[in-house]
């Protein structure tokens, strides 16, 4: 069956405009409890964007209707909600963010007991409860609700644990970008207490500032605070702290498949090396070869950190994420982890001696230049001969040393026209011919 609201990444979109609105998340709310929490508890965590209190309140009353229990933990990171969703031991785990998109957007992710991510059937099954009609439990069985005190000390402590406990990062000068998101009052303890100086930005936020011209999806600013402070690295988080990007000491960016590189190869030189890394197609040739260079393999998921969770699953593998810095470490935590996958940088530099910019020298990127061409109606690229025709010839121009990948989004209404080559020319100039073509097409 074809799903109705829950896309790649939960359920997100425009808040005001369905289903994300306050009365959707009252139903939504009461049919995830029929299906997830009957005889259990429920946690709500929420980024720091102004519509999360309005939808914290309707899920909460939809999850007490349905005679669920629910444990409120406030401003907190998407990862620390699945960690804590297991600890503690709760029937599941609701996040109420929209990730690194603006304030106007908002969005609803679930996590099963085990901290990850639902399955296909049970988010089918929440959509079929979702069409029948509301009944609320008789009052001697509504559920209550209690707010976690502790919730942030919890999840400092275990993201710590991540890494060897006689490792420190004293004499280490580090600038942290929190997006003036959910990691705000999270992650800049968790390197200040591991002995770094600690430079904070980003963590003032209002409710309307999540995201905007800071963060893991705008680094200009980490790479000028970097600079200015002459600092050892940044770190830049997204609004829901899933996400990791880092700059070096000389303010270049160090994006995901080069963090995906430093920490293989860190394994690799502690003795336990990943047989395998799971990418993404969106994953630089550049990973993909120095990986090979090394003795891993990559494979490539389908785009979207669920998917590249799904293959490590299937594979019995541990390491994988994105190039947008999706960074997953299962034998360190259930899903995507920001905090986490810094820290695994960070011990990468420690045991190592080298910088995060030497670090990075064992991989070199291909040249890759994305477009995204907005759509405005529904849009099926395998129906349009001209785009096909333009994918194949610039494949063609490619002569097997780069990748042409064309893909509608999964959290936005756009698509993705990537190219990638040896020759930063022609796969700028090939991207812009496609997007083009594409949208000469959608016209």
């Amino acid at each position: 069956m074809e799903k109705r609201y829950f896309g790649t990444d939960g359920i997100r979109g425009r808040v005001g405009t369905h289903p994300i609105n306050a009365e959707f998340m009252l139903k939504l709310g009461w049919a995830a409890g029929r299906v997830l929490g009957q005889g259990g508890k429920v946690l709500i965590g929420k980024d720091t964007r102004i519509s999360g209190y309005m939808f914290e309140s309707a899920l909460q009353a939809g999850l007490s209707a349905a005679g669920v229990d629910v444990r409120l933990l406030g401003p907190m990171p998407t990862p620390a909600i699945a960690y804590l969703t297991r600890t503690l031991h709760a029937q599941a785990g609701i996040v109420i963010s929209a990730s690194h998109n603006p304030y106007y957007d908002n969005g609803i992710k679930f996590f099963s007991a085990q901290g990850t991510k639902l399955a296909d059937e049970i988010e089918l099954a929440i959509e079929a409860e979702i069409e029948q009609p509301m009944q609320t439990v008789d009052s001697s069985l509504l559920g209550k609700a209690e707010r976690v005190e502790d919730a942030a000390g919890r999840y400092i402590e275990f993201c710590k644990s991540t890494i060897p406990a006689v490792m420190e990062f004293k004499g280490m000068k580090i600038v942290v970008d929190c997006a003036h998101g959910a990691t705000y009052h999270v992650a800049p303890d968790v390197f200040d207490e591991m002995g770094a100086d600690v430079i904070r930005i980003g963590v003032e936020p209002n409710g309307l500032n999540i995201n905007t011209e800071c963060g893991a999806t705008h680094p200009a600013s980490l790479q000028k605070a970097v600079l200015d402070h002459k600092a050892d690295l940044g770190i830049a988080l997204d609004g829901d702290g899933d996400r990791l990007i880092m700059v070096d000491h000389t303010g270049e960016v160090v994006d995901g498949d080069e963090l995906l590189y430093i920490i293989a190869r860190s394994r690799q030189e502690s003795g336990s090396p990943p047989s395998v890394v799971v990418g993404t197609l969106m994953s630089n040739l550049g990973l993909e070869q120095a990986l090979k260079k090394i003795g891993i393999e990559l494979k490539r998921a389908a785009v979207g950190d669920r998917y590249v969770l799904e293959m490590l699953q299937q594979g019995g593998w541990v390491l994988g994420g994105e190039s947008s810095g999706h960074i997953i470490c299962l034998d360190r935590t259930s899903t995507g982890d920001g905090i986490v996958a810094a820290l695994q940088v960070l011990a990468a530099m420690n045991k190592s001696g080298r910088t995060l910019h030497e670090l990075k020298k064992g991989m070199t990127k291909y040249p890759q230049r994305m477009i995204n061409v907005k759509l405005t109606r529904s849009f099926d690229l395998e129906k349009y001969k001209t785009v096909q025709d333009a994918v194949q010839d610039a494949q063609a121009q490619l002569n097997g040393k780069g990748r042409v990948l064309l893909r509608s989004s999964g959290t936005e209404p756009v698509v993705r026209v990537m190219v990638e080559g040896a020759d930063a020319h022609q796969v700028d100039s090939l991207a812009k011919h496609l997007a083009d073509v594409v949208t000469h097409a959608l016209n």
